[in-house]
């Protein structure tokens, strides 16, 4: 049989259970601050690991164009696709300002040599221009779905900007289009921003989609990497 505590001895059983919840919580919060501080660090030392160089921002969003009439070429692209030839767009930078001032200025660093086109799909259009390795700041969508007026439409020859559900994610990639249909006109006008057109070479994007569509992997158009046409060079001038 315990002894009874007398009240003295109770109240300092009572505040020595109080100090010691006290130091176990003081404990815990000490241990969660480290972890805090941790995960803080972790990022810190994440972020300063990323290296500048594989960071683009062409600075385009604010970009107000060319000061001409819309419905005017302002520029002319050469593609040049390694075996296959060379095709020429002229491109309308006051139809779709932000997104021929972004693919001039990636142009003229020399970011498309060497890029594949990685989708194909005939009858339909070839996608390129994308680089897993490098993180590029999205433009804005330039067609009416958001809120921008841009009456180019997707016909044959058409240049446009690939993007993702998202309306304002449009980075480096973009497609030319294989051939006119109305599809095209449900799926793409107004939908994504068309930035100009083929005036020469289309011999080469058929060449192109006749060789490599039916060697796609999946229903989006993937081809395996071995059938990819590459990106020789990609110049631009003002017209």
């Amino acid at each position: 049989m315990s002894k009874k505590r007398t009240p003295k001895a109770e109240l300092k059983a009572r505040k020595a259970e109080r100090i010691a919840r006290k130091k176990k919580m003081q404990k815990t919060a000490g241990i969660i601050a480290l972890v805090v501080v941790a995960l803080v660090v972790g990022v810190l030392v994440l972020n300063s690991l990323k290296k500048p160089e594989n960071y683009i921002n062409t600075k385009s969003n604010g970009f107000k164009g060319y000061g001409g009439e819309k419905g005017t070429a302002t520029h002319l692209a050469t593609l040049e696709v390694e075996d296959y030839g060379t095709i020429k767009l002229e491109l309308y930078g006051n139809d779709a300002p932000i997104s021929v001032h972004n693919f001039v200025a990636l142009a003229n660093m020399g970011f498309y040599e060497g890029l594949p086109f990685h989708r194909i799909i005939d009858g339909f259009m070839m996608q390129g221009g994308g680089d897993a390795t490098k993180e590029i700041e999205p433009i804005k969508g330039e067609f009416s779905a958001n809120g921008v007026e841009n009456n180019l439409l997707h016909n044959r020859g058409a240049i446009s900007m690939a993007r993702t559900n998202v309306m304002d994610s449009a980075t480096s990639q973009f497609f030319i289009v294989h051939e006119e249909s109305e599809n095209n006109h449900y799926s793409l006008d107004g939908k994504y921003a068309c930035f100009g057109y083929v005036v020469e070479g289309m011999e080469v994007v058929d060449a192109i989609i006749e060789a490599t569509a039916h060697t796609a992997t999946d229903g989006n158009g993937g081809i395996p990497s071995k059938y990819q046409p590459v990106i020789k060079s990609l110049t631009v001038e003002k017209k």
